[in-house]
């Protein structure tokens, strides 16, 4: 009796395994080849500094196009120029779209701002709103007074505590300041 309920466990652990594995190859059967992700991380373990040159050794093994787990965003990578190209020229239109998540949609009341609003007659007119009202050249001519000012502040507060040598400055810092430093 023993040994038939031992017989039995496997053959259900192996319809169980070969059943996940159906399932789950049959999901990615038609994206390009990925380097092998973890369950909560994906890919980012093999993400190591510069990130340029693991990207380049990932093609390098798995293609011009290969997919890419970021945590649980799935993305793809084109390394090849003309691959890149193609998509930008004769697939733009399919690969115009955004990023969607919950998160985005509540933030953005249903991603009805432009940056996260998908390809359409919405995004149209608020990509033409926003050229015509806010980035037109009369308008950033408007703010001309305010960006040379805020530069000459910029250079005059680099410039100080410089001795007669040169010195290493925290541009970043000066950047980000309210000015009051």
């Amino acid at each position: 009796m023993m040994e038939l309920s031992y017989y039995n466990s496997l053959l259900l652990l192996f319809v169980v395994f070969i059943t996940c594995y159906k399932l789950f190859t049959k999901r990615f059967k038609n994206l390009p080849p990925s380097p092998p992700p973890l369950p909560l991380i994906g890919n980012l373990y093999h993400l190591k500094p510069p990130v340029f040159r693991t990207f380049y050794a990932l093609s390098q093994k798995y293609g011009p196009i290969f997919s890419f787990r970021f945590s649980s965003q799935l993305s793809m990578v084109v390394s090849s120029t003309s691959l890149a190209e193609e998509c930008f020229t004769k697939n733009d239109i399919v690969l115009a779209n955004r990023f969607r998540s919950p998160k985005t949609k509540h933030l953005t009341y249903n991603n009805a701002v432009v940056i996260t609003s998908p390809y359409g007659d919405h995004w149209r007119n608020l990509h033409r709103i926003c050229f015509l009202e806010i980035l037109s050249t009369q308008r950033l001519n408007s703010f001309m007074g305010i960006r040379r000012d805020e530069t000459a502040r910029l250079i005059w507060s680099l410039s100080q505590g410089l001795g007669e040598g040169f010195t290493r400055v925290e541009v970043r810092s000066k950047l980000m300041s309210d000015g009051k430093s």
